[in-house]
């Protein structure tokens, strides 16, 4: 990092003070994701927020060999005790917390000592990534579903410790549930509004005390950031009103799981006169060539993509046929059951809607790896001229064996085991994540698997419940 940006930084700080002041805060949160997908932090008082954005905060570069229970992976490239990092908060994203009176939010990027963007930072890797399509004349738009479950933070009378006992009992998708939450969802979305997140819609969803949050779609460094915005904001709207929430993708053994999907579409040029290229073209449901070749090399990926979108061992309690996970390498329009679901949008504004919905992925995800690997994805289907295979209209999991193979059909992976083979096998993928960030990604997996081992799934999904 050159000194006049560093000063750039500092003087951006400067300048928000007062406003921040007025606005009653007085510290400023920062922070990131870690392999695991737990969201770690550091802070600082509101007058150190120059300093921080010149010269950083110390951090330990151990947290990138974090386990979900806080244990520590000591990898070929993580876990040391040795060495420091520096923590850079962005100051474009500054967000003054509607929920957290007192507090301002802003994602933060990693660096070396030297100035250097650490090679396991997340966010950076994203933020290049998208750059290089930048450097082709193509944009992207991305938004991240959002999922979670609410619960009772006072148990009743007999209930295990850590329990899920839903705070909801309404019909999936009723209107019973919306009333049983209508307080608490109306201080959410005032919260969301006066954060700046744009809100596409609100619902119960179908699981015992599930509801659900889209927003509009950005570009997607600033997608990630409102995925992790929006799950902050529903953590302290949920304490606040007493109950307590769980992204994890598996809150109950026998439940659905809540999902974290992401909605991706490819533009030639940018602003305005920008092109859809999931729209328009002479392709199935309308994909231009590239529109095409971007969403084989999401599908042609799908097993690798695993390994940092459903990262977790519960991530495979929920990825099961028949459950809306999206189970199987197909695609398909408006196919709930395909792990990529075209999306075409209503007649008349197709121009501004078609997009894929990648939906085999959860909320144990850390945004910003899972953004960076479907990004990746993408570009190598560009690069190779990728074309689809024939798009699925059924359910794949009501046919047989046989029929599945007759068709082409196969499985996504089973296991985290298999989807971290499939990782370390995908040359695009690991090339595009750099040695370092890939072996971690690898070596943090297996060692959640590790702690896991032998467990039931009433015993995975008590483990992981509350950290995601």
């Amino acid at each position: 990092m050159e000194r006049h940006e560093r000063d750039a930084r500092r003087a951006a700080a400067e300048a928000a003070l007062g406003e921040l002041a007025d606005a009653g805060v007085v510290g400023v949160a920062l922070p990131w994701v870690d392999t695991s997908g737990i969201t770690r932090v550091k802070s600082v008082p509101l007058a150190r927020l120059p300093a921080a954005a010149q010269w950083g905060v110390g951090m330990s570069p151990v947290f990138d060999g974090f386990l979900v229970d806080d244990s520590i992976v000591a990898g070929r490239y993580a876990g040391s005790v040795v060495g420091d990092l520096r923590l850079h908060p962005d100051l474009s994203r500054l967000t003054v917390l509607a929920a957290q009176p007192g507090w301002a939010w802003a994602p933060a990027e990693r660096y070396t000592q030297d100035g250097e963007p650490h090679v396991q930072c997340s966010r950076s890797l994203l933020r290049r990534l998208v750059e290089g399509y930048a450097a082709d004349g193509l944009t992207l738009r991305a938004a991240v579903e959002v999922e979670w479950a609410v619960g009772l933070a006072d148990l009743p009378d007999g209930a295990e410790p850590g329990a899920f006992v839903p705070a909801l009992s309404g019909p999936a998708y009723g209107m019973t549930r919306l009333v049983e939450v209508s307080d608490y969802a109306a201080d959410l979305l005032r919260a969301l509004a006066a954060q700046g997140v744009d809100v596409d819609q609100f619902h119960p969803e179908y699981a015992a005390g599930q509801l659900e949050v889209s927003v509009a779609a950005q570009d997607p460094v600033a997608a990630a950031d409102t995925a992790l915005l929006v799950r902050d904001t529903i953590r302290a709207v949920t304490t606040g009103h007493g109950l307590r929430a769980s992204f994890s993708p598996k809150v109950t053994a026998d439940g659905v799981g809540n999902g974290a999907h992401v909605h991706l579409s490819l533009w030639r040029g940018s602003g305005d006169g920008a092109e859809n290229l999931m729209s328009g073209g002479p392709g199935t449901f309308g994909l231009t060539a590239d529109g095409e070749a971007f969403t084989a090399g999401l599908l042609d990926h799908l097993p690798g993509l695993l390994a940092v979108g459903a990262p977790s061992v519960a991530s495979y309690l929920r990825l099961v046929p028949s459950h809306w996970a999206g189970a199987f390498a197909v695609w398909g329009l408006e196919n709930r059951e395909a792990a990529v679901r075209f999306v075409t949008g209503p007649a008349g504004n197709r121009q501004a809607a078609a997009n894929v919905e990648v939906k085999c992925v959860d909320g144990a995800a850390n945004p910003y790896l899972l953004m960076s690997g479907l990004l990746a994805a993408g570009r190598a289907g560009l690069r190779a001229g990728a074309t689809l295979p024939d798009p699925v209209g059924i359910d794949p999991g009501t046919l047989t064996d046989a029929g599945r193979r007759e068709a082409g059909i196969t499985a996504l992976p089973a296991t985290l085991e298999d989807a971290v083979r499939a990782f370390e096998r995908d040359d695009e993928l690991t090339e595009a994540f750099g040695t370092e960030l890939a072996t971690t990604i690898a070596e943090v997996r297996r060692g959640e698997i590790a702690l896991l081992e032998g467990a039931s799934p009433e015993q995975v999904t008590a483990a992981v419940r509350w950290v995601h």
